[in-house]
């Protein structure tokens, strides 16, 4: 089996007899890399990662002892293998008892993966994830190999509602029938507010699974994007009361900075000491670990906010202008809308349903020849014709909306 991206044309080195595709794991030869917004196109104005258009908020004046030069920080030296104080404003942000209840990774991909290295055994237990949902799930479980059963959230349902009859809710119901079905099942993986749904799961359906006594395992609600569902969304709120949760953020979203990779879980303190005797001794980097101090002082949590606010009023007009250009085969955005992006679909100029085909073109040419840059995500379950576009900037929103109604003209 050849290695996927590497160039046919390649010709091993020295020695003969050694053959690497005979030593790497056959799940990894197989593998399919998660695909990042970046792979495709990276210039223009950017609208394709559902990254804080408007940047982080760590205030210019800042404290030196919050924030001093990266040049100036003992790089010699390992970082701190703990960084509690880290945690103890993370915690107490998002009110938990303590850092004991706090775990940090190298953005949430780490604390994904080793989330299924410390609880699921390779080629016999699985996980469970509900399509369409975020993908790199699939990587890690492959990369560990994990089987992954599946679960498709509701498909049909109405638009703009995250409860138990909206489109992209969670069927309850059918997840309890598979893990009646297959006690392998040792993790269930929520994406909430979902990617690339955009939409909330209820906490009551949330509930339901911690509480069902036929599952043994660990509930995992990734909620990269809560920050923009607004108060009393988060299922943190549970974990106080059930020891088989795992909340995963990220400083990636709403703290606008995602380049320096730092991802949290919270639970409480058995998973959270059993995910730390596993993590690698320095993980965090210590120019990661001052700016995310910087990130969670008490001025900088304020600048979050009011960015989040603004991107929510910003996230309001962009589907009210979307709507205008329904003429032109434009659908209504699909799911609820809760995260810093929207979903929504292209339509066949004759038969007004959704297009993958036209959607591609729309995707390519906005990128293309007008540098305007979103994602294409019509292959996702309940997705078809869809592209995903971030909350933007003002003037980001301005350009979106001329080159779409251009490029939706052209594209028939």
């Amino acid at each position: 089996m050849p290695i996927l991206g590497l160039s046919p044309s390649f010709e091993a080195s020295k020695p003969a007899h050694f053959d690497i595709e005979k030593v790497i794991r056959p799940n990894i030869l197989s593998l399919h890399p998660y695909r990042c917004a970046r792979d495709d196109y990276q210039v223009g104005i950017l609208l394709d990662a559902n990254e804080n258009a408007l940047g982080h908020s760590i205030p210019r004046s800042i404290p030196e002892t919050e924030l001093q030069s990266t040049l100036d920080l003992d790089l010699h030296r390992y970082p701190d293998p703990s960084h509690d104080l880290i945690k103890s404003r993370l915690a107490e942000m998002r009110g938990m008892p303590g850092t004991k209840h706090v775990f940090l990774g190298v953005g949430s991909d780490e604390v994904i993966d080793l989330i299924m290295r410390v609880c699921v055994a390779p080629g016999k237990e699985k996980i469970l994830t509900t399509p369409p949902t975020y993908g790199m799930y699939a990587v890690a479980a492959q990369v560990n190999d994990i089987e992954i059963v599946k679960c498709q959230l509701e498909l049909d349902g109405r638009d703009g509602e995250g409860g138990k009859k909206g489109r992209f809710s969670l069927r309850v119901d059918e997840v309890k029938k598979l893990v009646d079905a297959d006690p392998a099942i040792k993790l269930i993986f929520l994406c909430s507010p979902g990617n690339p749904t955009g939409t909330l799961i209820d906490l009551s359906s949330i509930r339901a699974l911690l509480d069902y006594e036929n599952f043994k395992g660990v509930v995992i609600v990734d909620e990269a994007y809560i920050d923009f569902a607004g108060e009393h969304a988060s299922a943190i709120s549970l974990v106080k009361d059930y020891a088989n949760l795992c909340v995963i953020q990220t400083l990636s979203k709403s703290f606008g900075l995602a380049a320096i990779r730092l991802g949290v879980a919270f639970a409480q303190p058995p998973l959270i000491q059993v995910l730390t005797n596993a993590k690698a001794p320095y993980n965090i980097s210590t120019p990661t670990a001052h700016l995310a101090l910087a990130a969670l002082a008490p001025d900088a949590v304020d600048a979050m906010q009011a960015k989040i606010s603004t991107l929510i009023s910003s996230r309001t007009y962009l589907l009210q202008a979307l709507a205008l250009l329904s003429p032109l085969g434009l659908g209504t955005p699909i799911g609820a809308s809760d995260g810093n992006f929207v979903l929504v679909p292209i339509l066949n100029s004759a038969t007004k349903v959704p297009d993958n085909e036209r959607a591609q073109k729309v995707y390519q040419a906005l990128a293309e020849e007008n540098q305007v840059v979103v994602r294409f995500r019509g292959k996702e379950p309940g997705c078809t014709g869809c592209l995903r576009m971030s909350v933007g900037t003002d003037k980001e929103i301005v350009v979106l909306l001329k080159k779409f109604e251009e490029v939706l003209k052209a594209i028939q």
